[in-house]
């Protein structure tokens, strides 16, 4: 059985977890509006851990570098509700907008989470409007599932009015997101002067973006991406130490073990 089971409708779905044994853990590939019923999340956002339970919501921002782990707590299977916010979907949403009503001042947090204020009427109305479509299986209609999401918005802008720069930091339409081409891309023998160019920056102006998203220079990322790439292939057996350092793009053996141990306190044989 699968540990986590989900139903999930366009962007909106809701994730249940029976199992109290066992956790499951993914990466954070969208800006997610999530919705606690019960169990515990587990956020390890760079080694600060944040858990979220009963009542609880808060806001993802779209970030590799954050963990999530779903799991029972006293008890009661974990079971969310997760409004998943694609850039598609926030660009229309971005289109309509009267842009005369965004905040000149607002600034991107460097912190990836924001936990609302608990038993906010408008957070409980939206997330308890939808549990009956999960409940009894019924399909609801995009008109409805679309009006779901811009209610999300609407709440993540009223919460704190430094979120329209996190949502909408494609305001740019000639820069390509910089996280999602790094994710596409980081075992490709890459430059960071081809890395800016590909996303539509000067190298001065990747790296000051990049600063926006992330505690590390785009270098140490690429480096921990790789090492948890490989972390994953060697621990699932897929592929032997040595194949596992060539796919994740690592050109020394010796020199992947070195860092591997640095990272992880025991060489790659060991992972095994």
């Amino acid at each position: 059985m699968n540990c986590i089971n989900t139903l999930r409708y366009s962007d909106i779905f809701l994730a249940m977890y029976f199992n109290d044994g066992m956790s499951c853990l993914h990466r954070n590939h969208s800006h997610v509006l999530v919705y606690m019923y019960s169990g515990e999340l587990e956020i390890n956002e760079r080694e600060k851990i944040t858990r979220l339970h009963k009542g609880d919501c808060a806001f993802i921002r779209k970030d590799f570098g954050v963990q999530l782990t779903k799991q029972a707590y006293k008890g009661e299977q974990f079971k969310a509700l997760f409004l998943m916010f694609t850039t598609k979907f926030l660009r229309d949403f971005y289109s309509k907008m009267d842009k005369n009503t965004i905040p000149e001042k607002a600034k991107r947090s460097n912190v990836s989470l924001c936990k609302l204020p608990s038993n906010r009427p408008d957070i409980v109305s939206l997330f308890e409007s939808m549990t009956p479509y999960f409940n009894s299986k019924i399909q609801p209609t995009e008109e409805l599932l679309n009006l779901k999401m811009t209610e999300g918005i609407y709440v993540l802008l009223n919460t704190d009015k430094n979120l329209y720069a996190s949502l909408f930091d494609f305001a740019d339409p000639w820069k390509i997101d910089i996280l999602d081409f790094m994710e596409k891309n980081f075992k490709n023998d890459l430059s960071l002067e081809e890395i800016a160019n590909y996303t539509g920056r000067s190298l001065a102006t990747f790296k000051r973006d990049f600063k926006k998203i992330s505690d590390l220079t785009p270098q140490k990322w690429l480096i921990q991406r790789r090492l948890e790439a490989a972390h994953e292939l060697i621990q699932s057996g897929k592929l032997k130490v040595t194949e596992a350092c060539f796919d994740v793009g690592f050109k020394n053996l010796s020199h992947f073990s070195k860092i591997y141990k640095e990272m992880y306190g025991y060489s790659p044989a060991n992972s095994i």
